[in-house]
């Protein structure tokens, strides 16, 4: 088949995704500049590959996690315990580090802009028991609506109750898994068009020019997700692995934050990572649940977020903040964090909660939240870019450290 393409495009198909993909960047980029119009025409092609990935994403974890449950067998270790305790401890230490930078970089806001709609949660209870109650949402409607904790309740009961049946059983289900995971790889092998699209109609659409009034609090955001990224991460995997973390923190970066930062969402980059870390030959049983999990609970750039436009809400009010708050809200952003997924709008309706320590009343929250959707194009994507590349890196890093126990 490869015969009948022309010359030019054949040595393009012979190239690695990530190339591929950096050519579908730089492509979309320049379609931007040169001619607006047409970057807004091929928005399908991104449209359509979000799509995908978020239409598939929640069978493929319901059947991946129900299969590994079912067919592991008893006294198999997995290292669920050790992902959990790096995704608390990289969340914990993210909030840390952006309040760090909020005070040796102050921002300052300018609260005069359009009202938004939302209701953000009272208090962090709420924001748990929502979580909590979104475990036994029917099974149908938790496919429908991509509630991933609740998949992964359902999956998990499925699993545990099929150990039992018999082999024919466990093999039609595994090789249903097998099915929905192709599924999945022709998905990512089309990536690159994706990409393509998706970059040249955020360019033609909202271009920087949007960026510039709030540049200082946007480059404060950028600059901790990545020193989490490139100098936080890494410490923590060397202090659990004992290993040279930078290999696979630039791996991750590569086979996960690309997407996700054009995606803009983890849930629909939840096949992207188990495909990483089918290719990084980690444990199944581990990756299966770590990585859907992650991407409700694991959210360190949701912590950044909500922490460094609180205390530019604060800095700009002229409200002191002593050092005690400070240390309080890094754990309430990063607990409120966790909770990203039960709240609609994400990580920044959860602002009016963290900025109620200071005593800021919700219309001023609100303005904050408004100037939060107006950089929410860079923001967001690299929240979302930190937040899933993270999970594939504190999986890889369970999985090293316990191989190298055995």
């Amino acid at each position: 088949m490869s015969s009948r393409l022309p010359a030019f495009l054949r040595p393009l198909l012979q190239m690695g995704l990530i190339p591929q993909i950096t050519i579908g960047i730089v492509a979309g980029i320049l379609l931007a500049i040169i001619a607006p119009e047409a970057a807004r025409s091929v928005s399908l092609l991104g449209q359509l590959f979000i799509s995908a990935l978020t239409a598939v994403a929640p069978i493929l974890v319901f059947v991946l996690v129900a299969s590994a449950i079912a067919a592991h067998q008893k006294g198999q270790p997995t290292h669920i315990r050790g992902v959990l305790l790096l995704y608390v401890v990289g969340t914990l230490l993210a909030a840390v580090v952006a309040v760090v930078a909020s005070f040796v970089f102050p921002s300052e806001l300018a609260l005069e802009v359009p009202e938004v709609t939302g209701n953000p949660p009272g208090s962090i209870v709420e924001i748990l028991q929502n979580l909590v109650l979104s475990v036994v949402t029917n099974p149908v409607t938790a496919l429908m609506d991509a509630n991933f904790i609740a998949i992964l309740a359902w999956a998990i009961g499925l699993g545990l109750m099929l150990r039992q049946s018999g082999d024919a059983t466990r093999s039609v289900l595994n090789d249903l898994s097998d099915a929905v995971s192709g599924i999945v790889k022709v998905v990512i092998r089309l990536a690159p068009l994706g990409i393509f699209g998706l970059v040249a109609n955020t360019l033609a659409e909202s271009g920087v020019a949007a960026l510039l009034e709030y540049g200082h609090l946007l480059a404060v955001i950028v600059g901790c997700m990545l020193f989490v990224a490139l100098v936080t991460n890494p410490l923590i995997v060397f202090a659990y692995t004992r290993r040279n973390p930078y290999p696979l923190v630039f791996t991750c970066l590569r086979g996960s934050a690309i997407t996700a930062f054009f995606t803009r969402s983890s849930a629909a980059n939840i096949p992207v990572n188990l495909n990483l870390c089918e290719r990084l030959k980690l444990d199944p049983d581990t990756y299966a649940i770590s990585i859907p999990l992650g991407a409700t609970i694991n959210m360190a750039g949701a912590a950044i977020t909500i922490s460094v436009i609180t205390l530019a809400t604060a800095h700009t009010l002229g409200i002191p903040v002593d050092l005690p708050t400070a240390l309080l809200l890094c754990v309430v952003s990063a607990v409120a964090a966790c909770g990203v997924s039960g709240v609609a709008g994400g990580s920044l309706l959860l602002i009016p909660l963290a900025t109620s320590l200071f005593g800021i009343s919700a219309e001023v929250a609100m303005q904050a939240v408004a100037i939060g959707f107006v950089i929410s194009v860079v923001q967001d994507s690299t929240e979302t870019a930190l937040n899933s590349s993270t999970d594939v890196l504190f999986t890889a890093a369970a999985c090293h450290a316990a191989e190298d126990r055995v």
